[in-house]
């Protein structure tokens, strides 16, 4: 079993911007990858960028150039460095663990809102 704790949410304005992290509990193992996922009100949730633990990266259109994923093996954590927020940029994130055929996961998730 894997617990997710994300931190790092909050209000932010235009153009500013805040770091999430999620550290992962409990027996991670093998291959795997983590992700962050969003959701805006009346929209469904959509992947924001996602990592290996060996280093395969994406990041979709929509944050490319603005937010950067990164991982701490040896913490089991995944940061999202979010610059040059947007407006639209406002949901709830969500850690997402993918271990493959051993589960997956998700965090409970954080709110991030750009306002102006």
């Amino acid at each position: 079993q894997v617990q997710l704790v994300e931190r790092g949410g909050g209000l932010v304005q235009p153009g500013g911007s805040l770091r999430l992290s999620c550290t992962a509990s409990g027996t991670m193992g093998g291959g795997n990858i983590m992700a962050w996922y969003r959701q805006a009100p009346g929209k469904q949730r959509e992947l924001v960028a996602a990592k290996s633990n060996d280093g395969l990266t994406n990041h979709v259109p929509a944050v490319r150039g603005r937010f950067t994923i990164s991982r701490d093996n040896a913490r089991n954590t995944v940061y999202l460095q979010m610059n040059n927020l947007k407006p639209e940029d406002t949901a709830v994130y969500y850690c997402y663990v993918d271990l493959f055929s051993r589960g997956n996961y998700w965090g409970h998730g954080t709110q991030v809102t750009v306002f102006t």
